[in-house]
């Protein structure tokens, strides 16, 4: 029962894991949506658009990653 339980605790702390990986691609998608803004002004508006959902469909992956991690945690 003990390593069911230590191998529970691992794979929530593998699904919680996505939020950090999540956390560094939005941080990537944002410097080049700022590289992208400095370099045509014109399209600032196309591209914070596009940026932003982008950014919502990462987010949704690390929010899927913590549920897993609680259902981990607490179900089993």
């Amino acid at each position: 029962m003990d390593i069911a339980k230590g191998l529970i605790a691992i794979g929530a702390g593998l699904a919680v894991m996505t939020g950090m990986m999540t956390g560094i691609g939005e941080g990537f998608v944002a410097g080049k949506a700022v590289e992208a803004i400095g370099r045509n002004p014109e399209a600032e508006g196309k591209i914070r658009s596009t940026m932003i959902l982008g950014i919502a469909l990462s987010e949704t992956c690390a929010i899927y990653g913590l549920l897993v991690a609680i259902l981990l945690i607490f179900a089993f």
